[in-house]
């Protein structure tokens, strides 16, 4: 079994009050089976897995009034060592390390202006399994009105590198972990609700976005931003039945993003080999 490298996303997963609910909405959409954790101090968060292999989760809200949010989590061999870098970097520590049964251990941060992320340091579960196909965790985004302060903060606490990438209508970020772009960051879309806090996006890739969108709404979901292509393939924003915000971008079976006319875009979002 492989391990994502340390500063790499590594694992989402979703908080949701209706967990119930999104254990019937997420496989309908993607095509997920889910694997419920037997420990009843897990609250029944569940494993979902594409193709017999775990590509995110879902459990319980940490608090009652949380919003539905998906999460990202970020590889690291030391979670403590995470978390004090992000106190000195002017970020917060929202739940302090912890040990997740054998599973692994984790943190729960914010940056300064607010968005939260999650680090992973594993143990006996290593992370996702399955990335930039459809079904699988294929990007993760931070979107901020504060880029400036972010390319600091990001930098102190996992060694990210920002790069500017080529972009249109709005600049865009790529970050840089050792040889390889690994996430991304983003000014706010003004498609997007203007009192939405700054926070970590997840995609999935699919294997039509437009197909996709379109079963979302059926099940009783939000598209927010309709199927558009972009250099990175076809994209389009959702939110699931419970609120909960993730987008989507159109992949071939093999990673490669895809427009809405059919034809394969090399590269795309997909930052893992």
């Amino acid at each position: 079994m492989s391990t994502v490298e340390p500063g790499t996303p590594c694992w989402t997963d979703l908080a949701t009050p209706g967990l119930e609910q999104a254990k019937r909405f997420y496989p309908r959409l993607f095509g997920w089976t889910g694997q419920v954790s037997p420990q009843p101090e897990a609250g029944g968060y569940t494993v979902f897995l594409k193709d017999g292999r775990p590509v995110a989760g879902a459990g319980p809200p940490a608090t009652p009034d949380q919003v539905p949010i998906w999460s990202t989590y970020v590889a690291t061999d030391d979670a403590d060592l995470v978390a004090t870098r992000v106190e000195a970097a002017g970020g917060q520590v929202v739940v302090a390390p912890f040990d997740v049964f054998d599973q692994g251990r984790m943190a729960v941060l914010s940056d300064p202006a607010g968005a939260v992320f999650s680090v992973w340091q594993p143990m006996a579960m290593r992370g996702a399994e399955l990335f930039n196909v459809p079904g699988a965790l294929s990007w993760n985004e931070l979107v901020t009105p504060d880029p400036e302060a972010a390319k600091d903060f990001y930098a102190l606490v996992f060694g990210w590198h920002a790069e500017e990438q080529l972009a249109d209508p709005v600049p865009y970020t790529g970050w840089r972990c050792g040889a390889r772009i690994v996430a991304g960051m983003t000014p706010p879309l003004e498609e997007l609700p203007a009192d939405l806090p700054a926070y970590w996006s997840v995609w999935f890739g699919v294997a039509d976005a437009d197909a996709t969108s379109a079963l979302a709404a059926r099940l009783g979901g939000t598209v927010l931003v309709p199927p558009r292509d972009t250099p990175q393939g076809r994209l389009a924003a959702l939110r699931d039945p419970q609120g909960a915000l993730f987008s989507i971008q159109a992949l071939s079976s093999t990673g490669t993003a895809v427009s809405g006319d059919g034809r394969g875009r090399p590269g795309g979002r997909g930052h893992r080999e």
